[in-house]
């Protein structure tokens, strides 16, 4: 279980991006687009790094969805290996079977 702390902070930066996710990504238009003034382009770069650290989406660590650790996630269940094999075991994952060979 992952202290109660760092899951409520990834929470709070997961809402940074999102507020922030819809201008940032047309500040990174601006700045790709060719066809941008240089003069458009600085204000868009100024503008980009006066928003918060956190409304970068890198920012955000993937988290179990159920204890909060962030080691080992697996992206197709939401849930690091742990959980994977516990849930896993007590078959609460359709589909999943412990493989042998």
């Amino acid at each position: 279980m992952a202290k109660k702390s760092k899951i409520a902070k990834n929470g709070r930066r997961q809402e940074i991006v999102a507020r922030y996710a819809e201008r940032r990504a047309e500040l990174k238009e601006i700045i790709r687009r060719p066809g941008s003034t240089d003069a458009e382009r600085l204000a868009a770069q100024r503008e980009l790094r006066g928003q918060p650290r956190d409304a970068s989406a890198t920012r955000v660590r993937n988290r179990d969805s159920v204890d909060g650790r962030p080691r080992g996630y697996l992206r197709a269940f939401g849930l690091s290996r742990i959980g994977v094999r516990a849930q896993a075991h007590a078959g609460f994952l359709p589909g999943v079977r412990k493989s042998s060979w």
